[in-house]
């Protein structure tokens, strides 16, 4: 049967009127509910919930809200308005006409992109599946589930730059995009910390926070590419993505303020007394963010990397907001790395810049993450406390890159691996922090009430109340 395009699927790619395209995705779209029924939220799927729907790219009015059953939500195709005067904005064709076709000499490393940032989406959804039983109010339910079909979206987004510009190669690969599935043993996603499960909500909040501020760093960087309807696919997701993001910083920040509200009730700060109450302590914030902003810091690939430097000289893929560099080219610059010695201390050495691309990034990525931690210290200074939640050494606990297998301190400072054994479990959530957060994990979905783990958010959704009923259950 045919699709209703302009019912189902809101676009402004035209979809309606190429009809190879039009096939492809009247053979795709069941396939994507049929793993949305499969592997989206479980047992949610016939609640109603008051989901924000992309429906055309305009800045002032670029979506709508209203209750929506999640597999009739209407995943769209945007993006960004073609920029007349935008040009190849860096490499070896530096202000050269932008590609409305993928040119053949570039075609595998496109789609290889396009389909490692495409894997990404689907994933977040599996890992996130069971997160509804346990969500500690409707409002977080809610804000749950926009996570999860803009993450749907953004696979649709990706999936018609397959159809449309890969052809058979394209369509395959798009298929492939519902068969792996995040941990599976045979069939994994992608990257590695796509495969991590997410079992709790300060995960989830954290993954959102740090994870998917690394999405909004490679966005950012295949924002730039001179592939322009990549470029602007990019653009309009980084719209969506900025929620996410919010989410997590919110959240984070709900979870710090609880803590540091039962610090006071009890005048302690006892990490036990603190857990004894129902509420998350300092420490084990701590080590949930040491897990998954190191997780998210092998995102980026190794510090030296040619294939970076590949993409930067053939305009695949830039540096994230490339106007901000006085010089495009990058061909006559260095970068300065701090390398392991083999010996147990460090040595420094310098490396061309188109090379260290990844790094730049990831420095940048780095320089964000810390905007939301200065804000919860701030809760906490303000509290009276001198604990401070930090940041740990992009050189701790890597797995990928040159750091990859060192061991170090949080703070960057190597140490032997039998040193590291023995402090793990002070720097990395333990089975027993683990079990406890799980303790804490009792769905709350009754219109008005929070779980005593968390402290309500500053505000709702769309203006509406924090105690509205964002998702209405059956």
């Amino acid at each position: 049967m045919s699709i209703n395009y302009t019912d189902r699927i809101p676009n402004n790619v035209d979809l309606g009127s190429n009809r190879t395209l039009q096939r492809a995705l009247e053979h795709w779209q069941p396939e994507f509910l049929k793993w949305w029924g499969e592997l989206g939220p479980k047992d949610f799927q016939i609640a109603d919930v008051y989901l924000r729907t992309a429906t055309s790219v305009d800045a002032k009015g670029w979506a709508t809200y209203g209750y929506v059953l999640m597999p009739e939500y209407r995943w769209g195709i945007f993006l960004n308005e073609r920029d007349s005067n935008r040009r190849i904005g860096f490499g070896d064709n530096y202000g050269q006409e932008l590609w409305q076709q993928v040119p053949g000499e570039y075609r595998a490393t496109l789609r290889r992109l396009i389909v490692t940032q495409g894997d990404t989406e689907p994933a977040s959804v599996e890992q996130q599946r069971m997160l509804g039983h346990t969500a500690p109010s409707l409002y977080d339910l809610r804000n749950l589930f926009q996570v999860n079909v803009e993450e749907g979206r953004h696979l649709w987004a990706m999936v018609y730059l397959l159809h449309g510009y890969f052809g058979r190669d394209g369509r395959e690969e798009a298929e492939e995009l519902l068969e792996r599935h995040s941990g599976d043993a045979n069939k994994p996603r992608i990257l590695g910390t796509f495969n991590e499960p997410i079992r709790d909500w300060l995960s989830f909040f954290m993954f959102t926070y740090f994870t998917d501020r690394d999405g909004k760093f490679q966005l950012k960087s295949l924002a730039e590419s001179s592939f322009d309807p990549l470029a602007r696919t990019c653009q309009f997701m980084l719209t969506e993505e900025a929620h996410h993001m919010f989410v997590g910083d919110t959240g984070i920040n709900r979870v710090v303020k609880r803590a540091l509200e039962v610090m006071q009730e009890l005048n302690t700060d006892d990490p036990q007394a603190i857990r004894n109450a129902g509420a998350i302590d300092l420490p084990t914030i701590q080590k949930y963010l040491n897990f998954w902003f190191t997780s998210s810091l092998d995102l980026f690939g190794s510090e030296t990397s040619s294939n970076a430097a590949s993409y930067f000289a053939n305009g695949l893929k830039g540096r994230p907001d490339e106007a901000q560099y006085e010089d495009h080219l990058a061909t006559d610059q260095v970068y300065e790395l701090h390398l392991p010695d083999g010996k147990g201390g460090t040595k420094t050495e310098q490396i061309p810049m188109r090379n260290a691309m990844n790094e730049v990034t990831r420095s940048s990525y780095v320089r964000d993450c810390e905007i939301g931690v200065k804000r919860w210290n701030r809760l906490i200074e303000k509290a009276g406390h001198s604990f401070r939640l930090t940041l740990p050494s992009t050189r701790f606990c890597r797995n990928i890159g040159n750091w990859a297998g060192v061991s170090t301190t949080p703070d960057g400072v190597p140490i032997t691996a039998e040193q590291f054994a023995a402090q793990k479990n002070q720097w990395f959530p333990s089975e027993s922090d683990q079990a406890f957060v799980l303790s804490l994990m009792q769905g709350v979905h009754e219109q008005g009430k929070m779980a005593a783990w968390i402290a309500p958010p500053d505000r709702g959704v769309n203006n509406l109340p924090v105690d509205y009923e964002y998702v209405r259950l059956h």
